[in-house]
């Protein structure tokens, strides 16, 4: 068991939701404690920009704090009184618990690190040498400011005090849910997984939309899609995401009878934008989300992301643009995503042999005419499952 100590809370922090205007920064510190709550059985309180978290269980509040977005990091910890008596027996029964578990002992370099808010008859780096002297004096170990092997951190505050030594980090970003909803292309691949943990990443709360392509795709696509949503859901505390699925073996088949066969994957790209935008004004979302990253694919060349956005009225942000697949790749191996997407579901057989990379503004917007496009769409949207 990784916890050895008998700790009795776990104290998080929060980043950029600290520079907020008062208002916005209780409006980010209420969802981020609601979403905690909602993945945690825990007491939770806020005081001056940290989270005190009170969990019923222990070790499960540390694993699933890992995945809870606007947390930089969290510190298990034990509470005490701010008085000299009661931070001296703390601090020494820590050290104890230290030496125990092999983490201290009498040629371990060590710190103390205090920080105080609040009135005191000390200051910080009094409290400091005080707690200090504690572990020395149990341990005749070397106190070293400068580069120690292990700092134990105190905490006072007010009447409060808190020890700790580890700092664990946290996925960081805003409170799920405080940006908004969006509407997120998903597919069975790496990308578009990323790109929507991303995007949860900077608060928003997503609508997944996967765009059935049989039977040009294989049922096992469909499982993959459903799978990477379960895996993404384990970041989705107090904002589950809600999954749709529209039917777009149609559609496709009929841009590859009635327009050129290289211009199938823009014309595929094209109708999942709109659909997306259309479905997200029906849920009262705000923007569009898609996996793409420049060059890397025939639909992601600059002039066939201008060829299949120029008529949207939603805005479509694409949190991969700049990205390489090897850091994409990485991103994904990190939260889990990838080796469900890796799994071999055949691909998607309506890619033609030589797809246009350069398509021509003008001509794609004669093609979706004359195949009648928001036609064909609005057939399809209105098999989407809810």
């Amino acid at each position: 068991m990784r916890y050895f100590m008998n700790y009795d809370l776990i104290i998080a922090r929060y980043g950029e939701v600290a520079l907020k205007s008062n208002r916005v920064r209780r409006r980010f510190e209420s969802r981020l404690v609601n979403n905690i709550k909602a993945s945690i059985d825990a007491e939770v309180k806020v005081n001056q920009a940290r989270i005190y978290i009170f969990p019923k269980e222990f070790d499960d509040a540390i694993e699933k704090l890992e995945r809870i977005f606007g947390i930089v990091s969290y510190s298990p910890a034990i509470s005490t009184k701010s008085t000299f008596e009661d931070i001296e027996k703390t601090v020494g029964e820590y050290a104890e618990h230290l030496y125990e578990e092999g983490l201290l002992d009498e040629n371990t370099k060590f710190a103390i690190s205090c920080r105080r808010v609040g009135q005191h008859e000390f200051s910080s780096q009094e409290m400091a040498a005080f707690a200090g002297a504690v572990v020395v004096r149990k341990y005749s170990c070397p106190v070293d400011l400068s580069n120690p092997e292990l700092t134990i951190y105190l905490e006072v505050r007010d009447g409060d005090a808190y020890v700790y030594h580890e700092k664990i980090e946290g996925p960081g970003g805003l409170p799920l849910g405080t940006q908004g909803k969006v509407v997120s292309l998903v597919s069975s691949g790496i990308d578009s997984p990323v790109a929507t943990y991303l995007m949860m990443k900077r608060g928003c709360q997503v609508i997944a939309l996967y765009c059935d392509n049989e039977p040009y795709t294989s049922p096992e696509a469909l499982q993959n899609f459903n799978d990477l949503i379960d895996q993404l859901n384990l970041y989705a505390s107090g904002a589950p995401i809600k999954r749709r699925v529209v039917k777009y073996g149609e559609y496709l088949s009929t841009c590859k009878a009635e327009a050129p066969d290289k211009m199938t994957c823009v014309l595929c790209k094209s109708g999942m934008y709109k659909l997306a935008g259309k479905l997200a004004k029906k849920l009262n979302a705000e923007a569009v989300i898609d996996g793409s990253s420049l060059g890397q694919v025939a639909s992601q060349t600059l002039p066939n992301i201008l060829a299949t956005r120029e008529d949207l009225d939603v805005p479509v942000l694409s949190p991969l643009i700049g990205l390489d697949k090897l850091e994409i790749t990485r991103i994904a191996e990190k939260i889990g995503t990838f080796e469900i997407s890796k799994r071999d579901d055949g691909g998607c057989k309506a890619v033609p042999r030589y797809p246009e990379t350069n398509a021509d503004l003008e001509f794609v917007k004669q093609v979706k005419e004359e195949m009648n496009q928001d036609e064909e769409l609005e057939k399809a949207f209105k098999t989407i499952v809810y």
